[in-house]
């Protein structure tokens, strides 16, 4: 046996296969962070473009300025350009556009409503340069007033603004303003049935005060519809007054009703204000109480047609639903008990059915009044207590 021992070295063993794989991921990785020299048309260009640059300050010295330097607008991005930012430039070109395009009508229109701030939507401003609105819209009525609206400015109403100076301008619109309370079992009658009851006492109003037709004079029949015709003498009664009016028969006391040869309605909003209540009535009908306050802004239709006046009008209504089951009644219509009215700036003492608005520059028509002076949108005081028979002075209209 030989005593020789094998000579040792420091270089440690490595496997064929794991250098194979170190030599082919550096080359990888060399070729993948080399620099790459542009393509000869990525040159060309960049050259055409250089020289397009330098040609425009040459024509710009000539003109007698120094151009600022525009090799960041004219040269095409470079081979690592980030292409967030060329999106960015995108974004901020056509941002640029859009304001190009806006900018001359915008211009005209902010030119237009300096001149005459009542064009804004809404008559944000009127003729004098002061806000249009008394404030905001009053939030529905819920319960019966205790005091009158306090005083507004001293505002004539024009046809921009028919509701200035009055209490009317926080009230709410028409129809929208008349608002129906939840409606619950009463008595023997369902709670689909009370809807009903309510719904009709919302259809009555709007029909006598709010329908176009009727405002016009023509026959309310929106209203009449709603109507039991099986309530003794209702219809008939209405007949009556609305084929020949008088004192004694007066469709007034229902139903809101300009001549149209005479006035006309400012705009197309009626100011509206009141609440519907309900509770149980007798034989286990519900019985409906209904106070609302319309205000009209018109102008005449043959004199000073920019002069604008209102003619304010409240009604109270009771109204009865009757259970079909036990009486003998139409399903689905109501009957009014009781009807109270209070007409401010019409005409006194004239019966043709037509309410009769005063203007300024017109002499009145009719007597003059006798009665005492009442503010017309106090909603605090009960009708049945005041006085009924005198016309009286209105304190505001």
């Amino acid at each position: 046996m030989s005593d020789q021992q094998p000579e040792e070295t420091n270089e440690p063993t490595v496997p064929d296969d794991v250098w194979e794989r170190f030599a082919r991921d550096s080359e990888r990785d060399i070729r993948s962070t080399a620099p790459k020299e542009p393509s000869a048309r990525a040159r060309m260009v960049t050259e055409r473009l250089r020289l397009q640059d330098e040609l425009e300050a040459e024509r710009a010295a000539r003109r007698g300025f120094r151009k600022k330097e525009a090799r960041s607008a004219a040269q095409p991005e470079g081979w690592r350009t980030n292409p967030a930012r060329r999106e960015a430039n995108e974004r901020a070109a056509r941002r640029r556009k859009l304001w190009a395009v806006l900018g001359i009508p915008l211009a005209v229109a902010v030119a237009v409503v300096a001149m005459k701030p009542s064009l804004l939507p809404g008559g944000l401003f009127d003729g004098s340069g002061g806000p249009a609105s008394a404030g905001p819209e009053l939030p529905a009525e819920t319960a019966a007033p205790t005091t009158p609206p306090s005083a507004q400015a001293s505002r004539k109403p024009t046809r921009e603004r028919p509701f200035a100076g009055s209490p009317a301008e926080r009230w709410g619109d028409g129809t929208d303003a008349i608002v129906v309370p939840k409606a619950t079992a009463v008595g023997s009658l369902t709670k689909e049935q009370v809807a009903t009851a309510l719904r009709g006492t919302k259809n009555l109003l709007v029909g006598a005060n709010l329908d176009p037709a009727t405002l016009r004079g023509e026959r309310p029949a929106a209203a009449i519809a709603v109507l039991d015709p099986k309530q003794p003498h209702m219809i008939d009664d209405i007949d009556r007054k609305l084929r020949a009016p008088d004192e004694k028969h007066d469709p007034l006391t229902l139903f809101s009703r300009f001549d149209p040869r005479e006035v006309r309605l400012v705009g197309n909003v009626v100011k509206t204000r009141g609440r519907i209540t309900f509770e149980a009535g007798k034989d286990g009908a519900v019985a409906i109480h209904a106070d609302y306050t319309f205000v009209y802004p018109v102008s005449s239709a043959k004199g000073n047609t920019d002069e604008v006046t209102r003619t304010i009008v409240r009604r109270v209504l009771d109204i009865d639903f009757l259970n079909p089951r036990k009486f003998r009644v139409t399903p689905g219509r109501v009957m009014i008990r009781r009807y109270d009215q209070e007409i401010g700036n019409s005409a006194c003492y004239v019966h043709d059915g037509f309410l009769h608005p005063l203007f300024d520059s017109t002499a009145p028509t009719g007597a003059p009044p006798t009665g005492p002076t009442t503010d017309p949108y106090d909603r605090s005081r009960d009708l049945r207590d005041s006085p009924t028979g005198d016309c009286g002075t209105l304190s505001r209209t």
